[in-house]
């Protein structure tokens, strides 16, 4: 029985033992991490250049419906962390199948959108659950303030989360390039 050679101190794995869901698994991962900097990347050129124009009051009141829309999305909410499992698992499948030039670069995709991950629960929720505090003052100063405390530093944490997401994507481009050319060649 011919097997597929594995990672160095991994058992041979026989023939379609992984390798079928191999490939699969790491488009699932780029197009995933492409609509995640897809998401972002729209907000950066479109959604907060827009809001940027409007007043204070409109500001919050959008970017509290946003925020809320985005909370109670269950497709956000599989993707957001789909993403993020299926890299890790088509990491360690390239890994097992003998092709480590793929695993390093699905690792290497699994930390830039790790990355993206940490800026959104450090930085992002943070600033979305302030933001949509009740009891806001009334008036523009209110208003005012809040957005003061919020576009900037928001804005900046996205175009980071942006470029995280846009580097795991090439990552995960080239993965597939090398997955596609088959297990490293053994001495």
């Amino acid at each position: 029985m011919h097997t597929v050679p594995a990672a160095p101190g991994a058992p041979p794995v026989p023939p379609g033992r992984g390798d079928a869901a191999a490939r699969p698994v790491l488009v699932a991962a780029a197009v995933g991490t492409g609509l995640m900097a897809g998401l972002y990347f729209a907000f950066d050129v479109s959604v907060m250049p827009g809001l940027a124009r409007a007043d204070d009051r409109t500001f919050v009141t959008v970017m509290r419906s946003v925020n809320e829309v985005i909370d109670n999305s269950a497709l956000f909410g599989l993707l957001f962390v789909g993403v993020f499992l299926a890299t890790g698992i088509a990491g360690a499948l390239q890994r097992r199948l003998g092709h480590p030039d793929a695993a390093r670069w699905t690792r290497a995709a699994l930390a830039l959108y790790g990355l993206s991950v940490v800026v959104t629960m450090c930085v992002n929720i943070p600033l979305n659950r302030a933001l949509a505090r009740p009891g806001s003052p009334p008036g523009s100063t209110g208003f005012g303030a809040l957005r003061g405390g919020f576009e900037r530093p928001w804005a900046t944490a996205n175009i980071v989360r942006t470029l995280a997401c846009t580097a795991a994507l090439g990552a995960l481009g080239r993965a597939l390039v090398l997955h596609g050319r088959g297990p490293a060649a053994r001495p």
